[in-house]
């Protein structure tokens, strides 16, 4: 037991600690807003101006998912945001004003717009391409994700790290190794003087 003490007041596993006691906690908190919001895309990034003046690039959209065609259609209400893989290139999601509904021979399915478009979307959106509805905003948050997707941005977070990594355990270490080590007989000799 003396040792496991000894190493918990090392700096360096109390740093590694909270390190992973941090990851840990962003870890079960997008995991639980997954959960909770019954999506894998609870939090998106308007990365287009399709949506403007509505949503601009840069916000963060909050996406409650867990719905399908039938869903929209039953509480329907004309203007719901809706958040769906593009029908041609799955990977990627389109968010878009749902402006009418409608059924091909008893499958329904959705016909949207972007706000800044002159027309409605050339597809349409049925259950298998889905993703969710939008529940929420926030200005100016998403410009974070965007900017962490492009080489800079990814540049300057691995130039953050590397400080951090000096900061934290390189330059310490140095600066133990250059200090003169005292012996424990003038040590303890210091003790007694300060006594």
């Amino acid at each position: 037991m003396p040792k496991l003490k000894h190493v918990l007041k090392n700096e360096y596993v109390k740093s590694l600690i909270l390190l992973a006691i941090i990851l840990g906690s962003i870890v079960a908190f997008w995991f639980g807003l997954r959960i909770y919001l019954r999506t894998d895309y609870p939090l998106l990034a308007v990365a287009s101006g399709s949506m403007m003046p509505t949503l601009d690039v840069g916000d963060l959209i909050i996406v409650r998912g867990g719905l399908n065609v039938s869903d929209i259609v039953a509480g329907y209400e004309t203007g719901d945001i809706i958040v769906f893989n593009k029908p041609n290139n799955p990977d990627d999601l389109i968010v878009h004003r749902a402006v009418n509904i409608s059924d091909n021979a008893g499958t329904p399915y959705i016909v949207t717009k972007g706000d800044n478009n002159p027309s409605s979307d050339p597809w349409r959106v049925y259950d298998s391409n889905l993703v969710g509805k939008i529940v929420w905003s926030i200005p100016y948050l998403g410009h974070i994700p965007l900017f962490v997707r492009t080489s800079e941005g990814m540049l300057i977070i691995i130039i953050f790290i590397v400080i951090l990594i000096l900061l934290e355990f390189i330059i310490p270490l140095a600066k133990e190794k250059k200090a003169p080590k005292q012996s424990k007989e003038e040590t303890d000799v210091l003790e007694i003087d300060s006594l």
